[in-house]
Parts: C-alpha cells; sequence; structure tokens
C-alpha cells in the first residue's frame, strides 16, 4: 500500500497538476489582509526559530514581517478577485484583421509544491473579431495569475481563458517558457532545463495560423 504522504511527495516532486483551477477553499478572504499577515508572521517566526535562527540578531528580526507581507501583498496577491486588472476592450475600429504578438512578457510566479520561484517568459496573441485590448492589460492579465501558487500549464490556460472572455473570441494563444527553482535550485538541481507550455484556442488549432505565432516568438526585437 502507499503512504499517502509519499504519494503527495510523489505527486509535488513530479510537479503534477490535480486541479484546473486554483484550489482556494471558499473562506480564503473571511479575513482582512491585516490578519493574514499577522497570522504568516507568527508563522514564519515559529519556522525560523524551528530551524534554530536568532530572530534577536538585527538582520532577522524583521524577517518575519517582511516575509508575510511579501506573501500577501506581493507574490501571492493574485488570489485576490478584488485585484483582478480590468479587462476593458474598445471596438477595432481600424479593421486590423490580423495576429496580434505581445512576446517577451515577463512572468514572476510561485510553484504551489515548493513554493519556489517560476521565472520565465509569456508570448501571448490573438486575432480579433471585433474587440481589442490594450496591450498593458495583456501584461497585468499574466501577471494577476501568475502571483499565485500555480502550475505553469493552468496559469498558461488561464491567460488564454480570460481574453477570450474580454474578446468574446477563441482566437488567442498563450506560450510560456519557464524556468522552475524547485527543479534548478533543489531536487535534480538541473540548472539548465525549462518547461515550455502552450494553450491554443480557435484559429491557433489551425497548423498555419499556430506556425505564424510560433514564427513572430523567434523574431528577434531590435531597437
Amino acid at each position: 500500500m502507499i503512504n499517502n504522504n509519499d504519494f503527495q511527495d510523489e505527486i509535488g516532486d513530479n510537479h503534477i497538476a490535480t486541479n484546473a483551477q486554483n484550489p482556494v477553499r471558499k473562506d480564503a478572504f473571511a479575513l482582512s489582509d491585516d490578519q493574514k499577515i499577522e497570522r504568516i508572521k507568527k508563522d514564519v517566526e515559529n519556522i525560523l526559530l524551528t530551524l534554530g535562527m536568532d530572530l534577536t540578531d538585527d538582520s532577522m528580526k524583521g524577517t518575519p514581517n517582511r516575509v508575510a507581507k511579501m506573501f500577501v501583498k506581493e507574490i501571492f496577491g493574485g488570489l485576490d478577485p478584488d485585484k483582478k486588472p480590468g479587462s476593458s476592450t474598445f471596438d477595432n475600429n481600424y479593421k486590423y484583421g490580423e495576429m496580434l504578438v505581445e512576446k517577451n512578457i515577463t512572468v514572476y510566479s510561485t510553484c504551489e509544491h515548493h513554493l519556489l520561484p517560476i521565472i520565465g517568459r509569456a508570448h501571448v496573441a490573438y486575432i480579433s473579431s471585433g474587440r481589442v485590448i490594450g496591450l498593458s492589460k495583456m501584461n497585468r492579465i499574466v501577471n494577476y495569475y501568475a502571483k499565485r501558487p500555480q502550475v505553469q500549464e493552468r496559469l498558461t490556460m488561464q491567460i488564454v481563458q480570460e481574453l477570450q472572455k474580454a474578446l468574446n473570441t477563441e482566437d488567442v494563444a498563450c506560450v510560456i517558457d519557464a524556468k522552475h527553482l524547485c527543479v534548478n535550485s533543489r531536487g535534480i538541481g538541473d540548472i539548465e532545463s525549462s518547461t515550455v507550455t502552450s494553450e491554443f484556442g480557435g484559429k491557433f488549432k489551425e497548423e498555419q495560423t499556430r506556425r505564424e505565432f510560433l514564427d513572430y516568438i523567434k523574431l528577434e526585437t531590435k531597437f
């Protein structure tokens, strides 16, 4: 019989996703941000004390509070639906009918299995069906869904689904190429490997359109 802890470790060590949505409890927002920070501060303090750290040292005494604020306000801020960026769109009055690609969007996320960073680039594209969205909004959507405990496959899907909803079209695609520090800095310790995920909707499922998108990604940006 497989031990439940061993099974859970196997899922985490192999970075297996078990839910297409972030596994957030129904009472996730019963506490205010300040209350969450206070709770997490005490938990981080306990972790550091258990590890044997001297929290009276000037360098360490503020660490529990800094980590708690970082968790709530920054790296996991995308869990809060109130922080979701607006996805306002506009009429495509200039009748641009070709593919629009926003590439090399910086991705900073956190692996939900080990709470270590995921760092990489997202490349997002859509074909207008009558609506367009501001370029910065595409960056903000990527950033919002990245700022939560994540798996890369889910993040890629969420970005596409959010843009499909905002633009009222299935013709959206996303490719993410990222390094996972849970692979690069621990475990196998492979500092060179990266992970590529993709999600193609609508016309991007067609070979020619998908190939055009992937070719755009390869273009070298020069200034």
